[in-house]
């Protein structure tokens, strides 16, 4: 489930607004037309959902042209934050799309758009703005909404047991070159919940549906301070219930620690999500992750010392990639041995150090040099066309970003190769292929 904008329906639901929610994850947007007639119509959308978001408004306008539009999501969030005219294309795109544009944080900003005057764009991402919220926000705003969908349609299972997804807290503040959001407050900022507010949450998911699983989305998990105090209440409330959870979660691979490790184990967690990216410290020091191959390996120890599965979160294409450093990244993997992984072809997303500090030094290509010099160059993505996934069907990628050792295709063939040789080495099945990872896109 799309958690932003059931929060967003939260508070409306609180103040009193009609709203219903329809949830087109890998549906047909021709199925809008079974969506119910409304006053306003609010889309969120990621960078590779925009293609579908800008059929699913030309239906709108066909079928209820006097209806107000409103965009928002994190592609809105990344477009209004980045600089520069590819930035300014981006925005005013957007505003050709949409009657309302909203940038950042939207639980307050829905108001503002609901106005019958409402601006062009609303920035909800100024922390200066009553619209931003604070960690005491996140601790008072109603759950998200999710009565207002089937919650038995969403399949979704942790070692068997049903699932469903929730956010502790907010932000990353971290630098990686390759990941959205550096320029954005809402997205680089941590802004925390408290332990008894998610507790709150859970017992009340496990409560109303019965469910057992629960898939943390936090962008990462340890860096709450307050992280080892939360599994300890997760735990002591499951031996309270006479139940056991099923968790599964990202954390940031330099800061895991033994008593992390325990903590999650006695709360339930059965998985962790590690973006390593590289085995190559060269590739590592040019995507600015602070993390080390020697701080990766011990993670990997850490975790499985405590008997927790780690999917590995690998990508290619980073300035200075090559053979040998995909080779490097293979020998690794196969070295520390997943449970599990991932390798992506990266894309140069708004917000990300690679787009906002690219240069266009020959028509049409825009490069990145890292500091040392590597470089990565791409050509530039109508998000409103094009499908930029970060993640797709093995056989089936594409990629508009080469460097100064590898062309796009040759990028697509290391890729395809890396995966097949490592689920070979490691006796791993493909996932399934029926959906495309980017947040469930058909």
């Amino acid at each position: 489930m799309s958690l932003g904008v059931l929060r967003v329906a939260a508070v409306l639901e609180q103040a009193g607004v009609p709203v219903s929610v329809c949830d087109l994850s890998g549906s047909p947007t021709s199925d809008i037309a079974t969506a119910p007639e409304a006053d306003v119509y609010g889309i969120t959308v990621t960078s590779p959902q925009l293609p579908a978001a800008v059929d699913i408004i030309r239906r709108l306008r066909q079928q209820h042209p006097t209806a107000r539009i409103i965009i928002g999501g994190p592609h809105c969030s990344l477009a209004y934050a980045a600089k520069g005219p590819r930035a300014h294309r981006a925005q005013a795109q957007l505003e050709a799309l949409a009657d309302v544009c909203v940038a950042g944080d939207g639980e307050r900003a829905i108001f503002d758009a609901l106005k019958p005057h409402a601006p062009k764009v609303i920035n909800a991402d100024d922390p200066k703005t009553v619209l931003f919220l604070r960690s005491s926000d996140l601790n008072e705003l109603p759950f998200p909404a999710r009565h207002l969908l089937d919650v038995e349609s969403y399949h979704y299972a942790i070692d068997g047991e049903r699932a469903l997804s929730l956010i502790c807290q907010m932000g990353c503040p971290f630098g990686c070159a390759f990941c959205g959001g550096r320029a954005s407050p809402s997205l680089r900022r941590i802004r925390t919940r408290t332990t008894e507010n998610v507790l709150a949450e859970i017992l009340l998911l496990y409560e109303s549906y019965g469910v057992r699983g629960f898939m943390a989305y936090d962008d990462e998990l340890n860096v709450n301070r307050e992280m080892i105090p939360l599994m300890q209440a997760l735990a002591n409330a499951q031996d309270a219930l006479g139940v056991r959870f099923k968790l599964r979660g990202f954390i940031k691979a330099e800061l895991f620690t033994d008593k992390q490790a325990e903590a999650m184990v006695s709360a339930g967690f059965r998985e962790i999500l590690v973006g390593f990216e590289s085995g190559s410290d060269r590739i590592l020091t040019n995507i600015q992750k602070k993390a080390t191959k020697s701080e990766n390996t011990r993670c990997m120890e850490i975790a499985h010392a405590h008997g927790l599965r780690v999917k590995a979160l690998m990508s290619a294409g980073h300035p200075g990639e090559s053979r040998e450093t995909i080779q490097e990244t293979l020998e690794w993997l196969l070295t520390v041995r997943p449970d599990d992984f991932d390798m992506t072809v990266i894309v140069p997303y708004f917000g990300t150090d690679y787009h906002d500090q690219a240069l266009e030094l020959t028509p049409g290509v825009w490069t990145y040099t890292a500091q040392n010099g590597d470089r990565l160059h791409s050509t530039d993505l109508d998000f409103s066309k094009d499908n930029g996934f970060y993640k797709g069907r093995p056989g089936a990628y594409t990629t508009a970003t080469w460097t100064d050792y590898l062309t796009s295709d040759e990028l697509v063939q290391q890729r395809d190769w890396f995966e097949a040789t490592a689920r070979q080495a490691l006796k791993l099945a493909y996932p399934a292929p029926s959906f495309d990872h980017s947040m469930g896109q058909a």
